[in-house]
This record gives structure tokens, C-alpha cells and sequence, in this order.
């Protein structure tokens, strides 16, 4: 537990308290132009490099932006301008940083849309100076491109940014910006600040939600009077239950009552024998109540309903009072069932010599082990595996696996760590405290823990406690009731989409609406608390994220991904639909786009779908969607620019202009055709010649009395056969020798693909070009062999025209 910290004099605190009023440190807030956090590329990026570690582009992106940056380079070549090439990049990889939205001022949803990144005003002044030319090929800004040319103060405030803290370059420099990067935001008091975002409402004290294993990934959310409801992917909810269980369930509106439909778990093998199990309470006689443990299956006829006649018991135990019922069901890694119990209720666990939980012999305060996958020859249901720690005792039941719990509120499994599996199959539990403490227990074989000899780690029966024979197993973590009076476990963090939160154990308190964290040292085993707290107005500043919750904490729960999740109420009554599903998310990292991505399995439904209608207020509003600047498809001119007063009034019949001037102005040739072809890049040719071969192929098909040398127009003309077998021959080439490129190789593909851009056919608009684009992309690695050569032709080039 984090200690408060010792009263200061006033005298103290009054100067920097004055020196925070007068130097405020920037508020760091990273976030990309798809308003979402940045990420760590997967592989090393080509071309930005510089955020290669850190921010928001993969390589795809950055393929691209480096594609729209030769493009400009060719215009400005064949103008004769300057090139500017480190000032271009630096300036069209912005969109790369972690902080591309503050830059374009593309997170503020009132503020116009920018082409160009925000310019800290020197840096700004020097791109006037040497490149403002540039200009034109990154905005079509009217009123932009006129300051440019008139007068630099003009156009640097136009390209300014509010924050000085954020325009391009200072914000790399800055301390307070960059030196957390990338991890979990923090307040001043340590607290990590997460974000949550809204998944399913109007739930009535919603206990549980779970996923069936199945490849579907379903979710299944249960009300504690006995409804399990089906929600979609899609967050929409199907109109007939999974299961009701309403007129056999034990409950109340009593607000906190403790009986009900607590547990629930589906087989390990459900999606080959849809089977699954119930935990809940019934009364028998208005008079004794028990809690019943059941099997049941899925309906054979739709995969979203249970068979409502399928149950079968499998347990039933008495319970003496209405309170600590328990409630948990899950499968271990070893394929069996576990029942977790509470210690039969009222205070202080007053049933016999020691009470329920330190006797073995009774199935109350327990953890029970066994097999449902087959039924003992006594006639039991079940069977006792074979290692449970109490088999050969005879003063204990043999479905007892662990014992000494008071009352044990929601447990789970940890997945382990996706990349080396550590901690993979261990079970962490929450168990309710009596009046001191609450506390966090991992569960092992015939482990004691200690109720009601013991509090968390205090004494609580003095007798019991100092009982040499005792040898009970401490908690992991143990919090006062001046934090939390009721505990609800959680689970540990292994999914996909919060890199940053990996390994944390992720729990809560039912009263205080406390979400707290444990964070593991695997040197020593020691746990250490991390607390948690939802993240201030600018952290949370993303679409559909809010930071807020219901109080009520009821249950954690996690979805076939990995990814986490809280149900929480505002009014903790079985009949009150004032319960929310929250999942969790860091605003500060996510993984890389696409490595998140799942394929489930469809799902047949029969019936209507409820979609869903989020209820929370967001931090941005509903209304307010920050904008994002267009995607960059300027359309390059066709041919080199020239000054008016470079250009004669006549032209020659052979098309060439006059000559003398000052500016390097490429002859026009006579062959449109081959204007066409010098324009396109070495992929673009391939692209076309093997387009213009699959069009010629089909026009054979259907007109096969079409002689060859029909003539084309310009616009679908099709390139000679020999020609199309020459770059069909240099393309097979490319393939098998791709993986062996390397510097020694550079100038022979240098060679071919200028053997390759004498064959080329008709130019490649930029609109056909990016349609294309992606598909260039995801082609293997020896397309990125290829176009690296090309790079480094192109750099060599640029160096070569500057020197």
C-alpha cells in the first residue's frame, strides 16, 4: 500500500506551488491522424526512419509517403527548382510522429484541417528561404501558397501551431513531451490513467460475462436473476436469451443481496460438445436454500440457445444464511472443473470448533476439483481426479483442492504471456475480508488460506492464528478498509490491443469503486501495487472514449482476445437495469495496426438483433469527431513547368522549343507514347504491362477474328507482343534473384529497369497510381528488394544533380 505522505509547512509548499503557477509543463497527449494512440512498428521503416521506434506509421505508410515524396522530387527535377530533399522529408514525415495530430491540428474538431505540419517559426523561415517552391506540391491552399510568395511572417503564423510546445522541431526537444513516451500515462501521485470505452447497457446487476472458445467470440453476459444474454461482435444484442433460469433462481431486489445466477463456465471442448454449467441458488421448501451446481448443453438447433430441458445436477450444498455464497466456476489448463465456495455466511464463520473454511471435511470455504468428463462407479456425477491433495484423507472430501477461503469473489486463469508463456495456468482469486481487509490469493494444490484463523495478514481468530499446524498461505496483495470493503478479483492482462498493460493484474472493490493493479517482480515473486485511474479530459480525448464509471463494481471479465473488461452498476439491485459493461484501454500505446486482427467464426442467428445504443458520455461529445487532413492525392503535372516567359508564341512543327534559357526544360518529344512511358516508376510499368497483357488476352477471347495489328486508341493502347514477352522475361528475372540482391547487384538492376523503362506503356494517372498502391505493397520481399534499389538510384541521382 502507498503511505500518505507527511504534512509539509505551509511556508514550504508556497514556493512551488508559485513556480508551478508560473512554468506549466507540457501535457503530454500522442495520438495519430486516425485518433487513435501510436504504436511501435512491427519492422523497420525504410524511409522515416526516425520514428521507426516509436509512432504512428507501418510500413505501409511509410511506403507511401515516401512514394508521394519521389513523385515531388521528379516535378522539381524536371523544373530545375531546388530540391530540398531533407527539408521535404523531414517536413512529409510528420505524419509518422506520435504527435501527427497536435501537429495538423487534426485532434481539435474546431479547427480547420492542415495540409502541411505546424512550423516552429524559425524552422519556418528557413523553409521560406530555400524551399518555399515546394509548396505547391504539398497544398492547395490558395491563401497559403499567396503568403508564400509575398511575405514569410504572413505565412509562418499561417503555419503556426497555438502550443508552441508541439510545432515541429521543438517538440522533439521537449523533455516533459518525450521523456515517458510511449508508457502509461501517470499522474503526479503515480496513478497509470486509463481510458474506457462503453460496450453493453442496461443490464440488471449483470454478475458475469464470458466468452465460449469457441472461435465465435461471442460474448455471454449474465443477470444475477437468472437471464445469460448473446452479444455480437458487432456489439449488438440477439432478442431471445441464451438461458433463463429466472423462475428457478434465488433472488431478491434487495439492494447488495448476494444470492442468485452466480457462475457460470463452458466446457473446454464446447464448441464439439456444447456443454456448459451453472452456479446458482435455489430454495427448496420456502425454507432450506442451497447453492446448485449444473451441466446443461446448447440447443441442436440454434447455436445461440440453450437446450432448456438439458440440465443435470451435478452438486447441490446447503447454505445456512443468505450471505457468502461464492459463486465462481472455471476450467483449469488441466481440463478440470473448479467450484470456488463461500463459508456458509453471518459473521466471523461461526459453524463448528473452526468453522467451515479450516474444516475439510465440509464443502464450504472451499476451492473443489473435479471431473466432469466422465461419472464415478458410487454413482457421483463426477469423478475425483486422481492428484486432488485429499484423496487418501480420510477427515476430508476428495473433491477439496484448497481450503480456507471466507468468501471468494470472482476468479480467473491467466492465459500467460503470449510470446514465452510464463504464468500461464496460474488462478488468482479475490476473497472478501470480515471487517479489516481485503485480499488477493493465488491458488495452489492443498493450499490453506487461513480464514478464519486469519485477514488478509493479520490475525483474526488469535486461537487458530497461532496454531503452529497452520502453515497457511499469505496473499499476494491485502488492502484496508480505508481503501475498499469488498473485493472483486480480476484478471491478469494478456491481450493484444494494450501492450503496455501486459502482465498487470487488473482488479477492483465492489464499495469503494476502486479499480487498483498488481505488478509482478519475477526476480523476487513479490507483487507491487499500481494504482489505477481513469485519465483526465485530455488523455481520454479520443473518439468514444470516456473516463468515468458506475461505482458498483460487480464482476472483471475478459473476451476471447484477451482483452479486459469490468461490469459495474449504479444501483446494485437484481431488478434495476442500471448496469454497464466497460473494457478497458491505454491511451498512451496500442499495438500495430493489424497484428489485433481477429477472424471468428459466423454466427447463425435466428431472430432480431437490439443494436447497440451507447448511454456515457464521452469525453469528446457525441457530436464531436476530430477531422483529419485529406489523403495527399495531388495530380502532378503532365509535363515540366515553364515560365511564360521561357515559352515563344510559335512552336517548330517538330514540337521543340526555342533555346536559352535558364531553366532545364526537357525536349518534347513527338512520340506521346513515349513521354507517357518515361513518366511512369519501374513498379508502375510492371503494373501496366501486366494489365494491358490481361486485357489484351480477354479481347482475344471474345474477338478472336480481331487481327492483331487493329489499331487502339490512345487511351487502351496495347503494347506490342514481343515487348510484353521482353518485360515478362525481365519480371521472372527480378523474382528468383530478388532475395539475393544486394549492394554488389545494385547496378545491375539499375540497368534493368532502364532496359525496362524503354519498354514501358502509356502513363499511370496518380488516381490509378494509389488504387494500385496497395496492392505493390503487400507483394513478397523481393518488390521491397526492387524498390529499394530504386530509392538509392533516385538518392544517388538527387546527390549527383545537387553536387
Amino acid at each position: 500500500m502507498r503511505g500518505r505522505m507527511p504534512r509539509l509547512p505551509a511556508v514550504i509548499l508556497i514556493v512551488p506551488v508559485m513556480l508551478l503557477a508560473l512554468v506549466k509543463p507540457a501535457s503530454a497527449h500522442p495520438q495519430c491522424l486516425d485518433f487513435k494512440p501510436p504504436f511501435k512498428p512491427p519492422w523497420h521503416l525504410e524511409f522515416c526512419n526516425q520514428y521507426e521506434q516509436f509512432g504512428c506509421c507501418d510500413q505501409g505508410t511509410d511506403n507511401m509517403i515516401a512514394e508521394r515524396y519521389w513523385d515531388i522530387i521528379e516535378q522539381l527535377e524536371a523544373a530545375g527548382h531546388e530540391l530540398c530533399t531533407d527539408m521535404l522529408k523531414e517536413i512529409m514525415c510528420q505524419e509518422c510522429s506520435p504527435y501527427a495530430a497536435h501537429l495538423y491540428d487534426a485532434e481539435d474538431p474546431y479547427t480547420p484541417v492542415r495540409e502541411i505540419p505546424g512550423l516552429c517559426f524559425d524552422y519556418c523561415s528557413e523553409f521560406h528561404s530555400k524551399c518555399r517552391h515546394v509548396l505547391k506540391y504539398l497544398t492547395v491552399n490558395q491563401l497559403l501558397l499567396y503568403a508564400t510568395e509575398h511575405d514569410v511572417t504572413t505565412f509562418c503564423s499561417m503555419v503556426d501551431l497555438p502550443d508552441q510546445d508541439y510545432c515541429y522541431p521543438i517538440v522533439l526537444k521537449s523533455s516533459d513531451l518525450n521523456s515517458n513516451l510511449g508508457q502509461v500515462v501517470e499522474d503526479p501521485r503515480g496513478c497509470l490513467q486509463l481510458c474506457l470505452t462503453e460496450v453493453a447497457n442496461n443490464l440488471r446487476n449483470p454478475v458475469l460475462m464470458l466468452h465460449s472458445g469457441d472461435d465465435t467470440h461471442r460474448m455471454f453476459i449474465a443477470e444475477q436473476m437468472g437471464f445469460v444474454w448473446v452479444y455480437l461482435r458487432d456489439g449488438s444484442r440477439l432478442e431471445q436469451p441464451f438461458l433463463d433460469m429466472s423462475g428457478e433462481v434465488l433472488t431478491t431486489p434487495w439492494l447488495g443481496d448476494e444470492r442468485g445466477f452466480l457462475g457460470m463456465a463452458f466446457h473446454p471442448k464446447y464448441r464439439d460438445n456444447g456443454r456448459f454449467f451453472i452456479y446458482y441458488s435455489i430454495q427448496v421448501s420456502s425454507e432450506l436454500e442451497k447453492i446448485r451446481i449444473s451441466e446443461m448443453k446448447v440447443s441442436a438447433y440454434d447455436m445461440n440457445v440453450a437446450d432448456p430441458y438439458s440440465e443435470r445436477l451435478i452438486l447441490e450444498i446447503e447454505e445456512p444464511a443468505a450471505n457468502h455464497n461464492g459463486g465462481q466456476l472455471l476450467f483449469g489448463v488441466d481440463g478440470y472443473l473448479y467450484i470456488f465456495t463461500g463459508d456458509g455466511g453471518k459473521a466471523g464463520d461461526p459453524f463448528g470448533k473452526y468453522g467451515n473454511a479450516q474444516n475439510k471435511s465440509a464443502l464450504l470455504g472451499k476451492v473443489l476439483r473435479i471431473d466432469v468428463d466422465g461419472s464415478d462407479p458410487s454413482g457421483m456425477p463426477y469423478r475425483i481426479p486422481p492428484d486432488n491433495p485429499f484423496l487418501r484423507d480420510p477427515g476430508a472430501r476428495p473433491e477439496v483442492f484448497a481450503y480456507g477461503v471466507r468468501n471468494m469473489w470472482r476468479c480467473s486463469v491467466d492465459r500467460g504471456d503470449p510470446v514465452s508463456g510464463y504464468g500461464r495456468g496460474r488462478i488468482f482469486c479475490g476473497d472478501v475480508g470480515q471487517n479489516r481487509y481485503e485480499e488477493i490469493d493465488i491458488i495452489i494444490k492443498g493450499g490453506n488460506y487461513g480464514w478464519r484463523a486469519k485477514e488478509g495478514f493479520e490475525c483474526y481468530d488469535m486461537k487458530l492464528c497461532q496454531n503452529s499446524s497452520l502453515n497457511d498461505i499469505l496473499p499476494i496483495f491485502a488492502y484496508s478498509h480505508h481503501v475498499g470493503k469488498s473485493v472483486t478479483g480480476g484478471y491478469v492482462y494478456r491481450g493484444c490491443e494494450s501492450p503496455n498493460l501486459n502482465g498487470l493484474y487488473i482488479f477492483g472493490d465492489f464499495m469503494s469503486g476502486r479499480i487498483m493493479a498488481l505488478e509482478e517482480d519475477r526476480t523476487t515473486g513479490n507483487w507491487k501495487e499500481r494504482s489505477v485511474c481513469m485519465g483526465d479530459t485530455q488523455t481520454c480525448s479520443f473518439p468514444g472514449l470516456i473516463n468515468q464509471h458506475h461505482k458498483f463494481i460487480i464482476s472483471f471479465a475478459e473476451d476471447e482476445a484477451g482483452e479486459l473488461y469490468f461490469l459495474a452498476t449504479s444501483y446494485p439491485s437484481a431488478m434495476s437495469a442500471f448496469g454497464t459493461v466497460f473494457k478497458f484501454m491505454d491511451p498512451s500505446r496500442r499495438a500495430p495496426p493489424g497484428k489485433c486482427k481477429q477472424k471468428p467464426l459466423p454466427v447463425k442467428v435466428r431472430g432480431k438483433k437490439f443494436p447497440f445504443v451507447p448511454k456515457e458520455l464521452t469525453v469528446l461529445g457525441t457530436n464531436e469527431k476530430p477531422t483529419r487532413p485529406p489523403p495527399r492525392k495531388f495530380k502532378l503535372p503532365t509535363k515540366p513547368p515553364v515560365r511564360s516567359s521561357q515559352i515563344k508564341p510559335t512552336m517548330t512543327a517538330a514540337g521543340n522549343s526555342t533555346t536559352g534559357t535558364a531553366v532545364k526544360v526537357k525536349p518534347k518529344s513527338s512520340d506521346k507514347d513515349t513521354k507517357k512511358k518515361n513518366m511512369l516508376k519501374p513498379w508502375k510499368k510492371d503494373k501496366m504491362l501486366n494489365k494491358k497483357k490481361a486485357s489484351t488476352q480477354a479481347k482475344k477471347n471474345t474477338l478472336k477474328q480481331k487481327s492483331k495489328e487493329t489499331t487502339v486508341s490512345v487511351k487502351d493502347k496495347v503494347k506490342p507482343k514481343t515487348n510484353q514477352t521482353a518485360t515478362e522475361t525481365l519480371n521472372t528475372s527480378n523474382a528468383h534473384n530478388g532475395l539475393k540482391d544486394n549492394k554488389i547487384h545494385t547496378k545491375r538492376k539499375i540497368h534493368q529497369r532502364k532496359a525496362a523503362q524503354k519498354q514501358s506503356g502509356p502513363k499511370m494517372t496518380i488516381k490509378e497510381s494509389t488504387k494500385e498502391y496497395p496492392a505493390f505493397v503487400n507483394k513478397t520481399k523481393t518488390n521491397f528488394n526492387v524498390r529499394s534499389n530504386r530509392t538509392l538510384t533516385r538518392q544517388l541521382k538527387v546527390k549527383s544533380k545537387q553536387t
